[in-house]
């Protein structure tokens, strides 16, 4: 992929990718783990909303899993991260309970808002997790605001906000990456870029050829990688997570990559053809992830299995959870529209 001015460059010895030199086996593991916990979670939830079970619409992420498992891979419970509509895979990146999840699909009690979010609007305080945002942008500012807070406050806690390509020529985009540089905040502009803002290419909606491109104007470090490859989205977010930390300012990371599935479930997919999607699906992330941990030896084939088994029987567990959780009752319908006086 092209750069633009790089965020840094990391020396590995022997040329080792960077993944392999900077994780150990188990963090290795861990990271594929949850990489196939977002696509099979994904495929549940798909499976799910064709049987009824959920209702409304869902945006999915198959495809674009090393971009949220790599994006997070330095970040702790305390760092922010401000997510999308199609934010699934963020929210497991970031530690989500999937059964909570599940259950917030479902409409039932036991979610995350009680099954009053739904897809969209998944959001777990506890682990750094503020929210996704069905306003495409909107998160935006949301990330602006958190690390101003992070940097008055004096928390060391850096915040990573993930948009899409359609995003990037909304003026909230512009706006907050002027604000993070004029307040030398510690933030990090995630963007998402999988080649369609609903049916719209970027070629026909993006002057730059390259949206990190777009950095240069509000003189932070920019920079351009392939976002089905784990090792190098880690690379590029790990450099600009520690950039923040030492309060050298935000950065914006661009992760190419491709949505497997329509824009949502009622798009049609008459914008592009079936042989694109057959290519970048021989692009697929897991697949690459899986190998680079054999080739380096870091798991074996077996392992690999029982890694995906594992991850198999925990979506199957949390979908169960969720369609056994009760519903919310009628007489709570107004809880958390109207303010309440609470008790002294």
């Amino acid at each position: 992929m092209g750069r633009t001015f790089s965020v840094r460059d990391t020396v590995t010895p022997n040329n080792t990718p960077y993944a392999i030199a900077r994780y150990s086996a188990d963090e290795l593991k861990e990271a594929l783990k949850k990489m196939y916990l977002i696509r099979k979670f994904e495929e549940g939830a798909e499976d799910s909303y064709m049987r009824g079970l959920i209702h409304g619409t869902m945006h999915l992420s198959i495809g674009q899993e090393a971009s949220a498992v790599g994006s997070c891979m330095s970040l702790s419970d305390e760092d922010k991260i401000t997510s999308t509509h199609r934010g699934h895979g963020h929210c497991v990146a970031k530690g989500a309970d999937l059964s909570r999840m599940f259950a917030e699909f479902f409409g039932k009690e036991s979610g995350y808002c009680k099954g009053r979010g739904g897809s969209m609007h998944i959001a777990d305080p506890s682990k750094g997790n503020l929210g996704a945002n069905g306003i495409v942008g909107g998160g935006l500012p949301i990330a602006v605001g958190a690390a101003l807070s992070a940097k008055r406050l004096g928390t060391g806690a850096v915040t990573v906000c993930f948009f899409g390509d359609g995003a990037n020529n909304e003026g909230a985009f512009h706006e907050a990456l002027n604000m993070a540089k004029v307040w030398n905040l510690p933030v990090v502009f995630v963007c998402e870029n999988n080649k369609y803002g609903m049916s719209t290419s970027t070629e026909r909606s993006t002057a730059v050829k390259n949206i990190a491109d777009r950095a240069v104007a509000y003189a932070m470090p920019g920079v351009t990688v392939d976002g089905n490859d784990f090792s190098a989205v880690a690379e590029a977010v790990d450099a600009a997570v520690e950039r923040a930390r030492k309060g050298e300012g935000p950065s914006l990371v661009e992760n190419v990559t491709y949505r497997w599935r329509g824009h949502s479930k009622s798009d049609r997919n008459r914008y592009r053809t079936k042989e694109e999607i057959a290519e970048w699906q021989s692009r697929d992330p897991i697949a690459a992830m899986a190998k680079l941990l054999t080739d380096h030896k870091i798991a074996s084939e077996d392992e690999i299995a029982g890694i995906e088994a594992d991850a198999t029987r925990i979506i199957e567990e949390a979908i169960a959870f969720a369609t056994e959780g009760a519903n919310p009752k009628i007489e709570e319908v107004t809880r958390d529209v109207y303010t309440q006086e609470i008790a002294s």
